[in-house]
């Protein structure tokens, strides 16, 4: 395992060194960084909101630079797999307008490079909705309920359930590029 804040682009450039200097090659990377400060609109602050955009957002532009770089310039070959969010597609809240503001943009990042490294590394996107994380546990029983109503499938997903998604984006589906996957169990209209 390698440390990196994906947030300051010495440690990205290190975090691609010391891989290479460990294994042959890299054939997928996964974008899975992130953060969220939920607040009033009141309560949020400038800095707070930069520190969202800089690691879920400037993270993502200089993981997919320097790696994508490297997959596509020497190795030849690869897949890059970017977490957004359904936050960032049609899940707003008004107290995570930061965080959302982010996901859409990693969206965006996504579309940008997958035309960037065609044809020889694939570029795609995971966009999941609610998933049973230690973050979402703070939320309460209560909120997690509420939330459930929406989905179709009736509860969060199961951090296992958004790996799979992944592994078939960046592994399996090798005709898959330029495509943004929502995994959030279905919307209730």
């Amino acid at each position: 395992a390698v440390q990196a804040d994906v947030s300051k682009e010495e440690e990205c450039l290190k975090l691609l060194e010391e891989t290479k200097s460990n294994f042959e090659t890299i054939d997928c990377l996964v974008n899975n960084a992130g953060i969220a400060i939920d607040t009033t609109l009141e309560d949020k602050t400038v800095e707070n909101f930069r520190k969202i955009l800089d690691t879920n957002l400037i993270g993502v532009f200089l993981m997919c630079k320097h790696i994508g770089t490297y997959m596509k310039d020497v190795q030849g070959f690869g897949s890059i797999v970017n977490i957004s969010s359904t936050n960032g597609i049609d899940s707003y809240y008004s107290y995570s307008m930061d965080y959302d503001a982010s996901k859409a943009g990693v969206i965006s990042l996504t579309h940008n490079f997958a035309n960037l490294y065609a044809p020889t590394i694939r570029v795609n996107c995971i966009a999941p909705g609610w998933v049973n994380t230690e973050m979402i546990k703070e939320l309460g029983a209560d909120y997690e309920a509420q939330e459930s109503e929406g989905i179709l499938l009736g509860r969060f997903a199961d951090p296992k359930e958004i790996a799979e998604a992944i592994y078939f984006v960046g592994e399996v589906s090798t005709y898959m590029n330029d495509s943004i996957i929502k995994v959030d169990g279905g919307k209730r209209c």
